[in-house]
């Protein structure tokens, strides 16, 4: 198993463009099965995208890549309605494929999904709005066997409890091949959604996204045979870059990325004291001689704070100059992170759904394991930092979501390496 090992003490900068969206090439790959022929550009190479492509050769699909380029084909071969455990397992989204295998065969078999382990995520919301688009539904000893009684789902009014961004995947991937129309309130606004959607309509559904997070979905009787589609970029993956500048003093250009979906992300690292300048599509950070606290970092659905940028900035608020509080309103487990921060010197206390982070003169090395994705990219931003070299495990964890890490971060003046 490979390690990351990381040189404290030299600054971040350069000019970095941003990957394709993990969280909206998932779900677009899973509505691909929804078409014969889809081409994704900006597609990223990670171990996560690699795994939904082994769920569509698993469902009779031919993928390949080119570049940032994935091309999905159906192949005619023999159907399979069911993803075997194995495959479920290897990412906690795989349960987006649900909808669309409900949607184009109407039965479908599959285990509960797997992933970064954050607590309890339910798929409660999933089945309950897949139960009134007319779906039988039975859990069978950790499987999920569904049908639809009469071939095609039925639209219908879904009220959502919580804003879930999987299950609207779910509903958006289901509802547009059902008959007549489903409207979704308190429907996820992220921007991943609007990009499923965005690649849905490209293929003739009929998806409409309002600004009350109201989505109103007609259901069409097919999708076009052949679409291609451009992956919005990945919002997370900015932010971890521009966390590693500004706790290394650091000065970097991110390119190829959507300056107002970290609208909520940026303030705080203005009041950290950096200096944030948004083009088009580009993002300048200039770190501050002295970080300075945040007062309050409160994870939200979007528009708020994304829960996924919360352990990186957690990592940098580490060396900051005062007290920096975060409150977890998504998952109760993200914190797993702490204890490794603390094994560099960091002065963290967490007492249930809030961390206070006391800013310390310096971080010192350690070696340290990598407990989840965004985690890890924390670790890593913290070791970026700290006095000596850090040893990183088990960095499967951020090869889930981040294309090239290690490389990106030696490019930009990071002093890393990975043994083999």
């Amino acid at each position: 198993m490979s390690n990351y090992f990381i040189e404290g003490g030299h600054r971040i900068g350069g000019e970095l463009a941003v990957h394709g969206a993990k969280n909206a090439a998932l779900p677009i790959l899973a509505a691909t099965l929804l078409c014969e022929n889809s081409i994704l550009h900006n597609c990223p190479s990670l171990s996560d995208v690699e795994a939904a492509c082994h769920i569509l050769e698993y469902l009779g699909c031919d993928t390949s890549r080119q570049g940032d380029t994935v091309s999905v084909r159906w192949n005619g071969a023999q159907i399979h309605h069911n993803i075997p455990d194995s495959l479920m397992r290897e990412m906690r989204s795989s349960v987006v494929f649900l909808g669309a295998i409900l949607s184009r065969w109407g039965e479908a078999r599959v285990s509960f999904p797997g992933g970064c382990e954050l607590g309890p995520r339910p798929i409660d919301i999933h089945l309950a709005a897949l139960r009134k688009l007319g779906v039988w539904i039975e859990e069978d000893h950790g499987y999920l066997n569904c049908r639809v009684p009469d071939g095609r789902m039925q639209g219908c009014e879904l009220i959502l409890p919580f804003p879930s961004v999987g299950a609207t995947e779910n509903i958006l991937l289901a509802a547009c091949l059902a008959k007549g129309e489903t409207v979704v309130r308190n429907a996820a606004r992220e921007p991943e959604i609007s990009d499923l959607a965005g690649f849905l309509n490209a293929c003739g559904a009929k998806i409409e996204i309002r600004p009350d997070s109201t989505i109103v979905i007609e259901g069409v009787d097919s999708l076009a045979r052949q679409v291609e589609y451009t992956v919005i970029p990945d919002r997370i993956a900015a932010a971890t870059y521009l966390c590693a500048a500004a706790i290394t003093q650091g000065e970097l250009t991110v390119t190829h990325c959507e300056p107002a979906h970290l609208a909520a992300i940026l303030p705080h690292f203005e009041e950290m004291g950096c200096r944030v300048i948004t083009e088009e599509d580009k993002i300048h950070l200039q770190g501050p001689g002295q970080l300075l606290p945040v007062r309050s970092v409160r994870t939200m659905p979007y528009p708020g704070f994304p829960t996924d940028a919360q352990s990186p900035l957690m990592a940098v608020s580490t060396i900051a100059q005062g007290t920096s509080i975060f409150i977890e309103n998504i998952f109760e487990n993200r914190y797993k992170h702490v204890s490794e921060l603390m094994r560099m010197g960091a002065s963290i206390k967490v007492e249930g759904r809030v961390a206070i982070v006391e800013g310390v003169p310096a971080l010192h090395s350690a070696t340290l394991q990598c407990t989840d994705l965004r985690g890890g990219a924390a670790i890593s931003i913290a070791a970026l930092a700290a006095q000596g070299v850090s040893e990183i495990t088990d960095i499967k964890h951020i090869q889930r979501g981040y294309e090239n890490f290690d490389k990106n971060l030696s490019r930009l003046g990071a002093k890393i390496t990975r043994s083999r």
